[in-house]
């Protein structure tokens, strides 16, 4: 039986002392980037894996982070969450981490059981996700100095606070890019199906389309919102709402909607009406886009996973960082250092009647530290 390598095997090929590869795994902030950088390549070249159980014992860390289940409202939006935890789970797993999954009824709920798990000590850190204004668990989670990381922005607060770690798909990038690629093959007159206003990840992935529109045909606000229509989430919300567009006059040519659940309604009202060559595009990218052939934006879940676990435990650390702690690579004051944008992809299939092939992707891109990021524009 192969003999499994140990922290003293680690030491001796990276020549540092047994305390070093301790503080790499367990403090890596402390360790010179040099030294850290050997310890970690010996780790690699070893295949060293640190035993979970004993790690706890001795850092008094559970090695848990803890995430709320959400109830599933819709199946094909929930699905986004489902691939989101299967990623981080999948990542953690890799630092020697678990992922907690808990319910809540409701916000307040969700709090209470933070208090508890806190208090508990069943869990190091959690993620916070369906972020929305004036959020009181991220209120709640700041106060309290628990390490946390939302999967969106905190809508209503600042969007640049160092004590907020944050990671989020840039919704606006990614619906105008969708628009601009349905500009680039001949379309004018792109309406839009999004959320009502307020709820601060529609708001950007509208604001998007609007900014593209704005550039190609100079249209002011008040022209962008006679081409704009809000809806609830749901299939059956968004199909009503477009079949009674088609039986009225209109000249659209094409749109661009806020989820893939609203772009599904979309394109069968749109197929019903016979308008086979109507192009629709969705947001999300999810199975039933991919089965029905929807072209719709991807957000790139295995990258936000993978800033969600750095924001909480650095580059390539192994246990949560507590608030306020300096993470390898920051600058004095560097709040863009804790904040990740990543950047979507557009995936276009027959739905849209651009591609000459079955899908095609938009050119690949990555994440980015998030500054005032599109902010300033049609302000």
């Amino acid at each position: 039986m192969t003999q499994l390598p140990t922290v003293d095997d680690v030491a001796r090929v990276a020549n540092v002392s047994r305390q070093t590869v301790s503080n790499v795994l367990n403090s890596p902030g402390i360790v010179k980037p040099t030294t850290r950088g050997r310890v970690e390549a010996a780790i690699a070249e070893l295949g060293y894996r640190p035993h979970a159980s004993a790690r706890r014992l001795r850092t008094r860390q559970s090695s848990t982070i803890g995430v709320r289940l959400d109830p599933v409202t819709n199946g094909i939006s929930g699905s986004v969450l489902d691939r989101y935890l299967h990623a981080l789970t999948e990542q953690a797993a890799e630092r020697g981490m678990r992922i907690m999954l808990f319910t809540a009824n409701d916000l307040v709920d969700e709090i209470d059981q933070y208090r508890t798990l806190r208090d508990g000590a069943d869990v190091d850190a959690f993620v916070v996700t369906a972020t929305r204004h004036a959020d009181p668990r991220i209120d709640w989670l700041t106060a309290e100095r628990v390490p946390f990381v939302s999967f969106g922005r905190p809508w209503g607060a600042d969007m640049d606070a160092a004590n907020h770690l944050w990671v989020d798909v840039d919704g606006f990038a990614g619906h105008y890019e969708a628009t601009r690629h349905l500009i680039g093959r001949g379309h004018t007159r792109i309406g839009y199906i999004g959320w009502p206003a307020g709820s601060g990840t529609g708001d950007e992935r509208r604001r998007g389309w609007a900014v593209a529109m704005n550039e190609a045909f100079g249209l002011d606000e008040a022209e962008l919102e006679l081409l704009t229509t809000r809806t609830e989430e749901g299939v059956p919300e968004a199909r009503r709402l477009i079949e009674t567009m088609f039986a009225a006059e209109h000249d659209l040519e094409a749109l661009v909607c806020v989820s893939d659940s609203v772009a599904l309604g979309a394109m069968m009202a749109v197929n019903e009406a016979g308008r086979r060559s109507f192009p629709v595009i969705g947001f999300d990218n999810t199975p039933v886009a991919q089965a029905v052939g929807l072209s719709s934006v991807e957000q790139r879940l295995d990258q936000v996973a993978a800033a969600t676990l750095e924001l909480l435990m650095g580059a390539t650390g192994r246990r949560v960082l507590p608030p306020g702690e300096k993470r390898p690579g920051d600058e004095e004051g560097a709040a863009d250092m804790r904040h990740r944008l990543v950047t979507p992809k557009l995936v276009v299939r027959r739905s849209s009647h651009l591609a000459p092939v079955e899908e095609t992707e938009s050119a690949d891109a990555g994440i980015a530290p998030a500054g005032r990021h599109h902010r300033e524009e049609m302000q």
